[in-house]
């Protein structure tokens, strides 16, 4: 007989107390188990089904929640309580690497995900953003076939430079986004350091009914820091789950990481006849245009109690709207508006939204019923319209939804109406204008060096014209690198890498 306290003892999902975690139930002490070990089979029927399907993009990550406080005064733009004057919010924040799968190392060169919640009194806010302010593609149909051109080849199952830069060379709209990863911003030193942006443009709605465009500007309060290529792979090599430690170990000492909100707001009228699409992903406002405006601060200050639970089952998706914020004619945004929430019901089932972390902090009522996984079903009346009193629906509660002036025929092609929608210029601009000489330099670095590692000779020339289109003198950097060090082995990787791009060149 146990003295150990009753309340520490191991039970079954009913509650009840298990008789033993160490022995199963046999017929003598070496005779064979009995199918009644109820205990038994739950154990091991829970261990075969404890792993869901891992994200297909963003599938690595982590994350911390928090507050986020308003310290300007956006209410001229929009009537969202959660970007009121003096408002406090409750949210939650997640971190990811796009490409790499669920075990990958975290200093990896790759876009982050900045994936925001929002628990707000008038529902759940979600921001699905990045730490870059552009993408790669700008129409959704092209991002299946992104999302694999990064992940791992059908035959072999490893991951191909190739393939990547095959797609890129293909997709010239991608050269700002390219430009972004191959520059120092690629490796974050930590998610601490830095900064998300919404990408996309957003529809901002004031009490008056008034309509603006918006983009978002998390800045971090840390500054702006980065890893090397050379010391991101010294850390993948050390710690394969730095970022995710980095922000743990902040967050449980007290050193809260805290981000500062400004916007970018344009008229609503503007955007019919500025110089490029404004609501083209893979472009950026000039902030002389339209400078930034602070709204409030975002700070992380408490750990998940549990990963699985509120980290790997939380389910961002840009069509977690509330009154005051709608969406805009972005091309991504509105498949997002489908794909995101359509990918959670895949992988954690129709009632994902029943799941704590992602249940909104203000009564639901929905005339959504059953299905697995439902823990709270509506009471009579079960559908609408109804004479019984029961839940309706307020149109003029979101006014957001009244979208925005369209017309013309049906078409599949690329909006060209603007008069500088062009997919190199600035791209150009940040190399040229944005970096300076060392910055510029390690760029060269970082794209020779990539497309070293088993890009076939096609492939390379048209990199060497996509850079060219980029700018002139950086694609002549990058051309001279790649053959100044084709035949040089790679200390890193011995004779294996280069062995590997000479096969692929002499295939093609």
């Amino acid at each position: 007989m146990s003295d150990r306290p009753t309340d520490d003892r191991t039970t079954a999902t009913n509650g009840a107390p298990a008789a033993s975690d160490e022995h199963s139930l046999t017929v003598g002490t070496d005779g064979p188990i009995v199918l009644h070990d109820h205990y038994l089979i739950e154990q091991m029927a829970g261990f075969n089904r404890e792993k869901i399907p891992e994200r297909q993009p963003h599938a690595k990550g982590g994350g911390a929640f928090g507050r986020f406080e308003v310290t300007g005064d956006v209410s001229a733009y929009t009537k969202a309580g959660l970007f009121q004057p003096g408002a406090e919010t409750k949210m939650l924040a997640r971190f990811s690497t796009v490409a790499g799968e669920l075990g990958s190392p975290d200093t990896w060169r790759d876009p982050r995900g900045f994936a925001l919640r929002f628990y707000t009194d008038e529902g759940n806010y979600d921001m699905v953003g990045n730490n870059t302010p552009v993408f790669f593609i700008r129409d959704p149909m092209k991002f299946q076939n992104f999302i694999r051109s990064q992940k791992r080849r059908a035959d072999n199952n490893l991951r191909d430079h190739d393939m990547q830069w095959d797609f890129w060379t293909l997709s010239p709209e991608s050269a700002h986004q390219v430009t972004w990863l191959m520059g120092d911003r690629g490796i974050p030193r930590s998610w601490r350091h830095m900064n998300g942006y919404s990408s996309h443009t957003y529809q901002w709605v004031n009490a008056a009914g008034e309509r603006f465009w918006v983009k978002y500007h998390f800045h971090t309060d840390q500054g702006v820091e980065h890893f090397t290529q050379h010391e991101g792979d010294q850390m993948t090599a050390i710690d394969t789950d730095y970022h995710i430690r980095d922000l743990w170990e902040h967050v449980a000492s007290g050193e809260h990481p805290s981000w500062t909100l400004h916007v970018q707001v344009m008229p609503y009228a503007d955007a019919k006849d500025y110089r490029f699409n404004p609501f083209d992903l893979t472009k950026v406002w000039p902030h002389a245009d339209y400078p930034l405006i602070e709204v409030g601060r975002m700070t992380l200050d408490r750990n998940p109690s549990n990963y699985f639970t509120e980290i790997e089952e939380a389910a961002f998706a840009p069509s977690n709207l509330v009154p005051g914020i709608g969406i805009s004619p972005d091309k991504m945004l509105l498949g997002r508006m489908f794909s995101y929430a359509d990918a959670h019901r895949a992988r954690l089932g129709i009632n994902y939204p029943e799941i704590p972390v992602n249940r909104p902090h203000v009564e639901v009522r929905s005339y959504l019923k059953d299905g697995a996984g439902r823990h709270h079903n509506p009471g009579d009346p079960v559908y609408t319209p109804n004479s019984a009193g029961g839940a309706y629906a307020d149109g003029a509660a979101l006014p957001a939804e009244r979208g925005w002036e369209s017309d013309g025929e049906m078409v599949r092609s690329a909006y060209t109406a603007h008069a500088e929608d062009d997919d190199f210029v600035q791209a150009g601009t940040l190399v040229r204008e944005v970096m300076d000489d060392a910055a510029r330099g390690r760029l060269v670095d970082n794209i020779v060096g990539h497309l070293l590692n088993g890009v076939s000779d096609p492939v390379l020339e048209r990199a060497f014209a996509y850079w060219r289109s980029v700018d002139a003198d950086l694609g002549a950097a990058v051309e001279s690198g790649v053959h100044e060090k084709a035949d040089l082995m790679d200390p890193k990787a011995d004779a294996q890498g280069n062995d590997a791009r000479r096969s692929a060149q002499k295939k093609a």
